[in-house]
């Protein structure tokens, strides 16, 4: 029989939403099978924060003294729109192992304030023998092998520190939810907590969560949807680069990238990212094209490779690693029907080099350039780089920040960028020392290249 000072409610582990029955299809997010129960207290729940009180819009402009924290890492901070804002809350996402403990470790270190590190992944020596090979200043930061939330808040309440990391919120716990740590219930419960009492007492706080096999962070999506910024360290356990992406930032630009490489002593940031990527290029090679990506307000010139193939058996294979798989089947029908080769009988291979992920489509031109030159045996001039958004008729449509793109094409010596025409009128800026050629359709920069 349930306690009466209990109520058992069905939560959505998509997106958050509670319910008081079960469903197979969550009203919400409509998603299928999502819907898991946990019992929570009937009555009302205890006050953790400091009250606040309301006041005039006019008052908190003029009284408003806030400044960003400055990291003191280019490119955390470009990421973080300038850096941390006290008292926001940032999520930090990323698959095992991938590097976000360390990450954390080496902001903390950087940041030099007061900082309470919550582990109960990992014992204090773990993580002092990671602080010790990455070179933590070890003066400020106060570890905590605590995963109940009541016994860390009396922590904070005793140390009163600038900073709080928990790793991982998987781990944390609440007595006031009948469940273990990492259940839904928990991590909602224990995500609403820790965003109360940061917002009160001006405590920025990042809250590592893993990354489930669907690339999303484990546990309800809502978690996402409290807190301010969203980070997720993206990589390869076989390559030694890391990017750091904003998916949500409530104080600066999405889709922001910072990109680093684990090292022996931790992660050390990339200035020249291009330069990077396109370091083991070959020339001559076909099937290879560079493409301008643009992450956030930063242009990285990445290599996209292409392998084109006869079907062995007698569905042909798609196998894409970087890339959108639905965009290169509409890519690959434009390329028979539109330019009149045959590819419903060859097996078609798309890798984005270096573990990045392009997204934007404006790297159509790249990738389709790309597999013509595969299936056609011919080089793409090693000096050019390619830029547009591909039709379904096969006609070229505009990009945006063109300039930044040729800009950063020139720093590494490419001599000539292929861009639609449309986008390249409107750029009336000349820059000299590399040749802008606009194009209106594939078949015309089918002509040139090949």
């Amino acid at each position: 029989m349930p306690n009466p000072k209990t109520k058992i409610t069905f939560l959505c582990s998509e997106c958050g939403a509670d319910f008081p029955k079960w469903y197979g299809k969550c009203p919400a997010c409509n998603e299928w099978g999502t819907l898991k129960e946990f019992t929570i207290p009937a009555g009302r729940r205890e006050k953790i924060s400091a009250p606040r009180e309301s006041k005039p819009l006019s008052e908190v402009l003029y009284n408003s003294r806030l400044e960003r924290i400055s990291t003191n890492i280019p490119e955390i901070d470009r990421v973080l729109g300038g850096g941390f804002l006290p008292g926001s809350v940032v999520l930090l996402g990323g698959s095992p192992g991938i590097g976000k403990s360390t990450l954390a470790l080496q902001i903390v270190s950087t940041l030099k304030r007061s900082t309470v590190y919550v582990s109960a992944e990992e014992n204090e020596e773990q993580i002092a023998l990671r602080a010790k090979r990455i070179s933590v200043d070890s003066e400020k930061v106060t570890l905590s092998g605590e995963n109940q939330w009541e016994g860390i808040q009396e922590q904070l309440s005793l140390i009163k520190p600038n900073f709080l990391v928990i790793d991982s919120i998987q781990t944390i716990y609440t007595d006031s939810v009948d469940s273990f740590p990492g259940a839904i219930g928990q991590i909602r419960e224990c995500g609403q907590r820790i965003l109360e009492y940061c917002k009160s007492w001006k405590i920025t706080a990042i809250i590592i969560g893993h990354v489930t096999k669907e690339g999303v962070i484990a546990g309800p999506r809502m978690l996402e949807h409290v807190v301010d910024t969203v980070l997720y360290l993206e990589g390869d356990n076989r390559h030694d680069f890391r990017i750091l992406r904003a998916v949500k930032n409530r104080f600066g630009a999405t889709n922001e990238v910072g990109v680093f490489e684990m090292t022996s002593t931790g992660l050390r940031e990339v200035l020249n990212p291009s330069e990077l990527f396109l370091s083991e290029r070959q020339e001559g090679i076909a099937g290879s094209a560079v493409i301008p990506s643009m992450e956030g307000s930063r242009p990285i010139l990445v290599e996209v490779q292409a392998l084109v193939t006869n079907a062995s058996f007698g569905n042909p294979q798609r196998n894409v690693t970087g890339f959108d798989f639905r965009r290169l089947a509409m890519l690959l029908a434009v390329l028979e029907k539109r330019v009149g080769l045959l590819m419903s009988t060859k097996d078609v291979f798309i890798n984005i080099v270096g573990g990045m992920r392009v997204d934007e489509p404006a790297a159509d031109l790249g990738v389709i350039c790309a597999i013509a030159s595969s299936l056609k045996d011919k080089s793409i001039p090693t000096n050019t780089v390619l830029v547009g958004e591909v039709g379904l008729g096969g006609e070229l449509r505009g990009v945006s920040q063109l300039g930044r793109r040729i800009n950063e094409a020139k720093q590494l010596r490419f001599n000539e960028i292929i861009a639609p025409s449309s986008s390249v009128h409107k750029f009336s800026k000349k820059i000299s020392g590399i040749k802008v050629r606009g194009v209106d359709s594939v078949q015309k920069v089918f002509h040139f290249l090949f």
